[in-house]
Protein backbone atom coordinates (compact mmCIF):
# COMPACT_ATOMS: atom_id res chain seq x y z
CA UNK A 1 0.00 0.00 0.00
CA UNK A 2 1.25 3.47 -0.84
CA UNK A 3 2.37 5.83 1.89
CA UNK A 4 -0.20 8.54 2.65
CA UNK A 5 2.27 11.22 1.55
CA UNK A 6 2.95 9.60 -1.86
CA UNK A 7 0.90 9.93 -5.03
CA UNK A 8 -0.27 6.58 -6.41
CA UNK A 9 -1.02 6.17 -10.12
CA UNK A 10 -1.21 3.47 -12.75
CA UNK A 11 1.75 3.20 -15.11
CA UNK A 12 1.73 1.15 -18.29
CA UNK A 13 5.14 -0.11 -19.35
CA UNK A 14 6.46 -2.34 -22.08
CA UNK A 15 7.10 -5.79 -20.53
CA UNK A 16 10.75 -5.71 -21.64
CA UNK A 17 11.27 -2.33 -19.95
CA UNK A 18 9.59 -3.62 -16.77
CA UNK A 19 11.86 -6.67 -16.76
CA UNK A 20 14.94 -4.42 -16.99
CA UNK A 21 13.68 -2.22 -14.15
CA UNK A 22 13.01 -5.26 -11.96
CA UNK A 23 16.46 -6.68 -12.75
CA UNK A 24 18.18 -3.39 -11.92
CA UNK A 25 16.12 -2.99 -8.74
CA UNK A 26 17.10 -6.47 -7.57
CA UNK A 27 20.79 -5.73 -8.20
CA UNK A 28 20.53 -2.54 -6.13
CA UNK A 29 18.36 -4.15 -3.43
CA UNK A 30 15.35 -1.90 -4.11
CA UNK A 31 11.74 -2.49 -4.98
CA UNK A 32 10.76 -1.84 -8.58
CA UNK A 33 8.72 1.13 -7.36
CA UNK A 34 11.71 2.64 -5.52
CA UNK A 35 13.87 2.03 -8.60
CA UNK A 36 11.43 3.89 -10.86
CA UNK A 37 11.33 6.78 -8.39
CA UNK A 38 15.13 6.90 -8.32
CA UNK A 39 15.35 6.84 -12.12
CA UNK A 40 12.81 9.67 -12.38
CA UNK A 41 14.70 11.77 -9.83
CA UNK A 42 17.98 11.18 -11.70
CA UNK A 43 16.36 12.17 -15.00
CA UNK A 44 14.99 15.37 -13.46
CA UNK A 45 18.39 16.19 -11.93
CA UNK A 46 20.06 15.83 -15.34
CA UNK A 47 17.62 18.45 -16.61
CA UNK A 48 18.42 20.75 -13.70
CA UNK A 49 15.08 20.22 -11.97
CA UNK A 50 15.14 19.62 -8.25
CA UNK A 51 11.87 18.28 -6.82
CA UNK A 52 10.57 20.23 -3.86
CA UNK A 53 11.59 18.60 -0.61
CA UNK A 54 8.68 16.96 1.09
CA UNK A 55 8.39 17.73 4.78
CA UNK A 56 9.60 14.67 6.63
CA UNK A 57 8.48 14.25 10.21
CA UNK A 58 11.28 14.44 12.74
CA UNK A 59 11.85 11.22 14.58
CA UNK A 60 12.84 10.71 18.16
CA UNK A 61 12.47 12.81 21.25
CA UNK A 62 11.90 16.54 20.79
CA UNK A 63 14.86 18.73 21.78
CA UNK A 64 15.01 19.90 25.36
CA UNK A 65 14.32 23.63 25.03
CA UNK A 66 15.48 24.41 28.57
CA UNK A 67 18.91 22.90 27.89
CA UNK A 68 19.27 24.87 24.64
CA UNK A 69 18.78 28.18 26.45
CA UNK A 70 21.40 27.38 29.11
CA UNK A 71 24.26 27.32 26.52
Amino acid sequence: MASPDKKAFALRLDPALWAQIERLAAQELRSANAQIELLLREALARRGIKPAASPTPRRGRPPNEAAEGDG
